[in-house]
């Protein structure tokens, strides 16, 4: 399909990098004129003028409160509507060497950033939405918020915290036709996971980065590896009125991860493919 979005706003919360970036690309290709929020000035700046007319950057700390209402504003005096709402911006914690090891240090900064922000963000412009017919809410999370695991504790309950949020708002904001979903990225090679090993050393952290993600491939049914690209075709299809009898919807992008382990194919003692579990 082609002009999805056409004649409508969208706002997307740290859309200068990654799957954000792949979002704000999506969304202006299919029509929409896009707010771009993020904490990178110079990056944000760069998407803007990449995509051209119609989207423009606008420097928001997503934990601040007055800066997201502010955001609205913005958006509502640029483009003079706000249809979609995309709450993207999230940050990791650190990776400690067990949860008996971890510090706690980053809690205050990753809950305000990962929950705080998509609270925030949703609420806001659904005061706007919920006094003009209605508009489209989608949510970041991570498929660690679903599947439980070791490591960056504070970031999966963050995540979790979201997927909560996000039906609880979707459940509520029905009523004004507010649709609120979520996506659960999986996989994605992203910086988010080069931020988990701040303070290590280069070499060591991308033979971290190289382990982790051989882990995440073993994991994963699917053999090839998702793309924030991937992600973005998720978020037009919640944003659009394709999915306008759709709400409350947690969507892994992941491979299927999240649905099981792979079954790999493999040769038995004459060479005949079967199949087992990996």
């Amino acid at each position: 399909m082609a002009d999805e979005l056409s004649g409508k706003v969208a706002i997307v919360t740290g859309g200068s990098v990654g799957i954000g970036r792949a979002i704000v690309e999506r969304f202006h290709a299919e029509g929409a004129r896009v707010v771009i929020a993020d904490t990178n000035r110079e990056r944000g700046a760069e998407v803007a003028e990449a995509c051209g007319t119609g989207a423009i950057f606008r420097y928001v700390d997503v934990a601040d409160l007055e800066q997201m209402a502010d955001l609205i504003t913005f958006a509502l005096d640029a483009f003079g509507a706000l249809d979609v709402m995309v709450n993207n911006a999230g940050i990791s914690g650190t990776l400690h060497r067990s949860i008996l090891h971890d510090d706690l240090a980053d809690f205050t900064r990753v809950m305000s950033v990962n929950v705080l922000g998509v609270m925030a963000g949703t609420q806001f412009a659904a005061r706007h939405m919920a006094e003009n017919g209605g508009g489209s809410i989608v949510n970041m999370s991570s498929i660690g918020g679903i599947q439980a695991g070791g490591g960056v504790m504070t970031y999966r309950a963050s995540k979790a915290a979201v997927i909560q949020y996000t039906k609880s708002a979707a459940i509520e904001l029905a009523q004004h036709e507010i649709r609120v979903n979520c996506i659960a990225p999986g996989n994605i090679p992203t910086t988010l996971l080069a931020s988990s090993a701040a303070g290590m050393s280069p070499e060591k952290a991308e033979r971290f980065a190289a382990v982790v993600r051989e882990t995440m491939r073993a994991d994963r049914p699917l053999d090839r590896e998702g793309t924030p690209e991937d992600v973005a075709e998720a978020a037009l299809y919640l944003g659009s009125e394709r999915s306008r009898y759709i709400t409350g919807t947690i969507l892994p992008i992941d491979g299927g991860t999240v649905a099981g382990k792979p079954v790999r194919r493999r040769a038995d003692s004459n060479g005949k493919a079967v199949s087992g579990r990996a």
